[in-house]
């Protein structure tokens, strides 16, 4: 049954233009003709208001169509002053244009809603939020192919809902979709719940069994809280993701598989990598393709629709009266930060569903935590759970963290700068080995001392074992310190010999005797 676009009629010349613009597309179309309804055509996909945007009748098939799984419209008015935010919000325009029209222009917009939609029926994702229309078509985009994808965001917000959509979309459709949570599997267990594992190869292994990697030979496979797995599975997992084979626990026969991985977190990997609690490589080869969702508090004009979503959805799964929520609950409900996303949301309307005591929910209605919260700044999500004793860290401990990671971030943007001098000049500084935490290996930066009030540099012998000559880095120099000390040691070197002293830099005389000027260095 092909996909049918209506069109009114209350304009038959763009209406009859439109039709032509979107039979050329394959569609097909129905001219719809005052009194007629959309429940009376099969299988619409989109709905053109072509005039009288003021009337009923465009109010009422605005109606419909919300109620026809929101069904997309576009409406086209007679004057740019009449395309106003409260009239397309009035119509539940999703686009809208100014006559006259280009009818492929309209066309191409309209294919591109429909598209939408489709993916939202596939995926369960409610919205009309431009983030939102970015994730969504971000999954159309990534769908056919079979690149490795990671999915990011918080809690409740939909991230399994945005895999299935994935695989739904995709040329592995048919084939299975195994979804797992790594927090939900014992870690003793998940190397064999992902790989499988042969009979007598630990206590309990009674027979063979086959892991979700071979269960999902062909299909997709869905990991869930990828960031809470043990770093000795994480090597497993990157060998199966690079080359396509692994072997059951306490097995000898490699095994190949055919997999779309789609990984999932709640958490920032990157900073996970930097505390060593992620591989860094694992990382990189996750992080293909990326879709993140938005927490809902940051698309908050999708509150009201996912309400009436959610509301419609409940009342008929528990053959409830349909309820409406007056303008003062949805405006609390619409300033709550919603920290469970939408999962949160649905859960409290379809509490609403069932126990409102009558067919409008009002403020009194709203449980107090959320009226209380309503309007107040979300806390920020912590960075931990909980450690090994279950003792949540405390806000003076992460403060502590993110200062270290700061820290860390600092150090290594310095040694990149240093690096890079030293490349471009390396007779001039010698390196000297030294540790720097989470580095593997000696580091070249240059000896580094105790900062001093005064940064300087070293160029003569001191007695405490550096050569004379030698240029000695301190924290807190600039580039413009290091080359005024080392013109110094070049200069000491030769004993004032200037023609020598810029051939051992490498410069012109000319740029020598400028710098020296510039400087004020004494000879």
């Amino acid at each position: 049954m092909p996909d049918t676009v209506i069109v009114t009629t209350q304009d038959l010349g763009p209406a009859v233009r439109l039709r032509d613009a979107f039979v050329a597309e394959d569609y097909a179309v129905e001219l719809l003709t005052a009194g007629e309804r959309i429940a009376d055509v099969e299988n619409p996909v989109l709905l053109i208001l072509t005039g009288a945007l003021d009337e009923k009748q465009a109010r009422r098939l605005s109606r419909e169509a919300l109620e026809y799984s929101h069904l997309p419209i576009i409406g086209l008015f007679e004057a740019a002053k009449d395309a106003t935010p409260e009239a397309r919000r009035r119509l539940n325009l999703n686009e809208s244009f100014v006559k006259p029209i280009d009818p492929q222009e309209v066309a191409l917009i309209g294919h591109r809603l429909i598209q939408r939609r489709h993916v939202r029926e596939v995926t369960g994702i409610i919205g009309e939020a431009d983030a939102m229309a970015e994730v969504l078509e971000r999954v159309v985009q990534i769908a056919p192919v079979n690149s490795t994808v990671l999915v990011t965001g918080e809690s409740g917000t939909g991230k399994e809902r945005i895999a299935r959509g994935i695989h739904a979309l995709s040329p592995r459709r048919h084939r299975p979709f195994i979804a797992a949570n790594v927090v939900a599997l014992p870690e003793t267990l998940l190397e064999s719940e992902l790989f499988g594992h042969e009979k007598g190869s630990f206590t309990g292994a009674i027979g063979q069994r086959k892991g979700f990697f071979e269960l999902a030979n062909k299909g997709t496979l869905f990991l869930d809280e990828i960031g809470e797995m043990p770093l000795s599975t994480q090597t497993k997992l990157l060998r199966v993701l690079e080359e396509r084979e692994f072997m059951r626990v306490g097995g000898e026969d490699s095994i190949t598989v055919d997999v779309r991985f789609i990984a999932a977190t709640n958490q920032e990997l990157r900073q996970l990598v930097d505390l060593g609690r992620f591989r860094r490589d694992l990382y990189y080869r996750l992080n293909v393709l990326r879709i993140e969702l938005p927490p809902l508090r940051e698309r908050r004009e999708d509150i009201p629709i996912l309400i009436e979503h959610f509301i419609r959805e409940s009342s008929a799964e528990h053959d409830r009266l349909r309820v409406t929520v007056s303008p003062d609950a949805l405006r609390l409900l619409s300033e709550y930060s919603w920290p469970g996303n939408v999962r949160e949301l649905k859960n409290l309307v379809e509490s609403m569903v069932v126990l409102a005591p009558g067919t409008v929910v009002r403020p009194a209605d709203i449980p107090r935590e959320i009226r209380d919260r309503a309007g107040k700044a979300a806390l920020p999500v912590p960075l931990f759970r909980s450690d090994a004793d279950g003792a949540a860290a405390t806000p003076e401990l992460e403060f502590i963290f993110r200062t270290l990671i700061q820290l860390r971030m600092d150090v290594d943007d310095l040694r990149g700068r240093f690096d890079e001098y030293r490349d471009t000049h390396p007779e001039l500084i010698r390196p000297i080995p030294y540790a720097l935490p989470g580095h593997a290996g000696p580091q070249h930066l240059g000896e580094i001392l105790p900062p001093e009030p005064e940064a300087e540099a070293i160029v003569e012998g001191t007695g405490d074992g550096i050569d004379e000559g030698v240029v000695v880095y301190r924290p807190g120099m600039t580039l413009r310190d290091i080359e005024q000390a080392v013109i110094t040691a070049a200069l000491t070197e030769v004993r004032g010999n200037r023609r020598r002293a810029a051939e051992i830099l490498g410069m012109g005389e000319r740029t020598l005797y400028r710098k020296i000027k510039e400087y004020e260095i004494p000879l």
